[in-house]
């Protein structure tokens, strides 16, 4: 009997794809024979979906630095899988991401029916969809594509399954010899900082400013004797050199080479502080409590996944004002008012939340 071949297209980045991971256990355990494909276009969720079980095989192309020529081989040559269905996972409004779905040639192209520019993002070229819920976070909505394939778990999030991140021993090596190179092995509190976000869209408006971190990593540091380990990326070196300025006794920055070691370091924080971004829902996978600073975007899609956090926002009427599709982000008040729903948001309030997790420690 011909094994049925499944193709889940995760395109956006690390946060979003580490989202749909719930969906692919559910998808494995209820297809236990199934040939279970993923493609990805950038190299850090690349590393996160390698060392999945669920998966049986990983694809990559970088569709956005990539000529167009090559990124349309590439799609003829995995339409030489012939898969039975494809998934698009939540959230994926985007034209080209639905064109690409139907060059791969699944006869089975399952998405969703978005609230926002459904029409003209082409999301018609899916054969089976359902309707973009608000009242759902991005893990419950990737979970609900299933039920076009029967697949109906009961969608609350405790009885769902939490996000998936499988270190190497290597990774754990890694990370243990960081902390014994920074002599920080009998440290308490250690706490992670991540003060970026994406950049495409217009996103970094989405930061708290680099400036109150380093406020905050003193406050921490003077009243909690920790250390603050600031993490990131390549998008995320500004802001952290502005930190690392303005706090130079508090910070500790964490440069790796992979995704995976940065995880790996982040599996010894007491408490991770970040902007609503990838490093939140990895510290969500990897259980950590976790102070979530939330400015334009919804809590209820993207709020840290089956584990102890405390959202910090401001509660201006105009938020939550994100929603997904193209359109970069953009604030409606007046110029001088622009995404004060993140601005606004004082130093106090967040270590106001940081001590009654850092209760257990002597201030």
């Amino acid at each position: 009997m011909t094994k049925e071949k499944i193709l889940v297209i995760a395109l956006p980045g690390i946060g979003d794809a580490l989202m749909s991971t719930p969906m692919l256990a559910l998808l494995r355990q209820a297809k236990p024979d199934a040939d279970i494909h993923v493609l990805t276009m950038f190299h850090a969720t690349r590393e996160l979906f390698l060392t999945n079980p669920n998966l049986d095989a990983v694809h990559f192309f970088d569709f956005i630095n990539g000529y167009s020529i090559e990124g349309f081989l590439y799609l003829m040559h995995l339409r030489k899988f012939d898969f039975d269905i494809s998934i698009n996972i939540y959230p994926q409004n985007r034209r080209e991401y639905n064109i690409f779905a139907l060059l791969i040639g699944a006869s089975k192209r399952i998405g969703i029916r978005y609230g926002h520019k459904n029409w003209e993002n082409l999301n018609w070229l899916m054969t089976d969809t359902i309707n973009e819920d608000d009242e759902y976070h991005c893990v419950e909505e990737n979970i609900r594509l299933l039920s076009v394939l029967g697949i109906k778990p009961e969608i609350k999030e405790e009885s769902l399954p939490n996000l998936e991140l499988h270190l190497l021993e290597e990774h754990v090596a890694f990370a243990d010899l960081w902390i014994t190179n920074n002599r920080l092995e009998n440290a308490s509190p250690l706490i992670g900082f991540h003060a970026g976000t994406a950049l495409f869209k217009n996103h970094i408006r989405r930061r708290w400013a680099p400036e109150k971190f380093a406020e905050l990593a003193k406050r921490i540091h003077i009243n909690y004797n920790s250390k603050i380990l600031l993490f990131g990326g390549p998008d995320d070196i500004e802001a952290n050199e502005i930190i690392q300025k303005l706090a130079p006794e508090s910070i500790i920055e964490v440069k790796t080479k992979s995704i995976m070691d940065s995880i790996a370091v982040m599996q010894k924080l007491s408490l991770f502080i970040s902007n609503d971004s990838a490093l939140m829902h990895i510290a969500g996978g990897l259980n950590l409590p976790t102070i979530a600073i939330f400015g334009p975007t919804n809590e209820t899609y993207v709020h840290p996944w089956k584990t102890n956090y405390e959202i910090v926002h401001t509660g201006i009427e105009c938020r939550p004002c994100f929603y997904y599709s193209p359109k970069p982000l953009t604030c409606y008040r007046t110029p001088d008012e622009h995404f004060l729903c993140i601005r606004n948001i004082e130093v106090d309030r967040v270590y106001d939340a940081a001590s009654r997790f850092l209760k257990g420690f002597n201030e």
